[in-house]
């Protein structure tokens, strides 16, 4: 779940703007290691204008009701700039709904914001299209399913003229990112505001570093690190499921454990890590080389690795070396670092907040060395996001993060992509993949079968390195 703090005063957006005109696919792979991870391009063009409906109360709808939609829906009641309310919630389990309905209405900071009746909580496959039509054109969905079902929300979030924030990633194949990226013209060409969560770019340490950086403090950057190595996270190691149980909803329960619908560990627990080493360096990767594999897996019938190495190269040479784990009794480390020419940035230290962002000297971290460093205690990059936004809406200012949260989305699966095939796998290769992992997602229901199915004995296809060398798992 999202931590939480009290509600600062709204933040005017600073890198998270967008231009009404993405690249076409084309220009997107020609530019990726020169666009500014820092955000996207200023829009200079006036479009039709979206607002929240006249008497000036943006109403939310959430659709993913765990611990992530749970934490955005606090966020988003917390900002303090004008009325905003919860009105409606969707979800395949109905347990979620009342479980995460009866924890925001018992929270004192929000519970004045939340009007969810019972007829206002929806449950299945198409909740989340009955909970967008309880909306106005210019109020907010909260998009915080498993992200393989991005895509298909976001769609008819565009087409009820919705404003958006969704959970990262946004996708996890080639096929899918090409969809939103094509989807998100449409939003553009509305004026959509759509917020990313990917919060860490809303930090005001991490956004004084990005500058410093680029000013040139620390040199010519031409190595970074990322880690985040932990005993088991989240649902990426998951038992088999129970004798009778729908194979479908359980995994969706256990969404980290299967590509389909979450990326694996990577795409969900990496994300952040490379995405801030990217901004730092400002620029994509265009390649990757890297590795994996499975320990002390018991009776787990996941698909993913428990560790991953991956090598990143951008089109300058400079590297980015990730390291991933999801081990017990191992080394914790969940930190990212840049290394230039005269000298080494602390990006962030341990987790997402506080950045603790902090520049050395030489590439040494020593007390006697320390060049710079924010001053602390910092503001929660978690609710800065969401001041940002609606501060965006109620102005009626370009803001749309899809682009940056796509390219951030796709990197990550060129990386995890390069651990399970065993080759090196380039950002055109990564962007052009036929693989598509859950196709006809979007007409699901209870009695469907699982995109992935089990064999006879309840366990499902894992990435076979050097043997499976053109998709990820067969």
């Amino acid at each position: 779940m999202h931590r939480t703090t009290p509600s600062a005063a709204p933040a005017a957006p600073s890198d998270q703007v967008s231009s009404p005109s993405a690249p076409s696919r084309r220009d997107f792979l020609r530019n990726s290691s020169v666009l500014a991870a820092a955000g996207g391009l200023t829009s200079t063009l006036s479009l039709p204008s979206v607002h929240a409906a006249e008497d000036n109360t943006i109403r939310i709808a959430l659709v993913g009701c765990g611990g992530r939609g749970t934490g955005a829906a606090v966020d988003a009641l917390s900002v303090d700039n004008g009325p905003i309310q919860l009105v409606a919630m969707a979800d395949v389990v109905e347990q979620n709904v009342t479980n995460k309905y009866n924890t925001l209405a018992g929270l004192d900071r929000v519970s004045a914001r939340v009007d969810v009746p019972p007829e206002r909580r929806f449950v299945g496959f198409d909740g989340y299209k009955q909970a967008m039509d309880c909306l106005r054109p210019g109020d907010v969905v909260i998009l915080a399913t498993p992200p393989a079902f991005r895509w298909v929300h976001y769609k008819y979030a565009i087409d009820k003229g919705l404003n958006v924030f969704m959970e990262k990633p946004l996708t996890v194949d080639a096929p899918t990112t090409n969809r939103l990226l094509e989807l998100n013209q449409t939003a553009l060409a509305k004026n959509l505001k759509v917020g990313v969560g990917l919060m860490c770019r809303h930090c005001k340490a991490r956004q004084e570093l990005f500058d410093r950086i680029q000013n040139g403090e620390i040199g010519e950057v031409n190595l970074l690190r990322a880690y985040r190595m932990a005993g088991p996270t989240g649902s990426a190691a998951c038992g088999p499921r129970s004798e009778g149980e729908n194979e479908l909803l359980y995994q969706i329960a256990n969404f980290h454990a299967f590509l389909w619908l979450s990326g694996g560990a990577v795409s969900d627990f990496l994300i952040h890590n490379i995405d801030e080493a990217c901004w730092m360096k400002n620029a994509w990767p265009v390649e990757a080389i890297a590795s994996g594999g499975r320990h002390y897996r018991g009776n787990t019938v996941d698909q993913n690795f428990d560790h991953y190495s991956i090598e990143y190269t951008f089109e300058d040479g400079a590297k980015l070396y990730v390291d991933g784990r999801t081990m017990p009794g191992c080394k914790t480390e969940f930190a990212t670092f840049a290394h230039g020419s005269k000298g080494l940035a602390v990006v962030s230290t341990a987790s997402h907040t506080p950045a603790k962002s902090r520049i050395y000297t030489g590439q040494n971290i020593s007390r006697d060395a320390l060049q710079w460093a924010f001053p602390q205690p910092e503001l929660n990059p978690y609710q800065l996001e969401w001041n940002d936004l609606i501060a965006a809406i109620r102005e009626d200012q370009p803001y749309n993060e899809v682009e940056r949260g796509a390219m951030a989305s796709i990197v990550t699966s060129m990386g995890r992509m390069a651990a399970h095939t065993g080759q090196r796998i380039t950002l055109k290769q990564m962007m052009n993949h036929q693989h598509e992992f859950a196709p006809g997602i979007d007409k699901l229901t209870f009695d469907s079968p699982s995109p992935l199915q089990a064999d006879a004995q309840g366990k499902y296809p894992i990435p076979m390195p050097g043997l499976v060398k053109d998709r990820e798992y067969a």
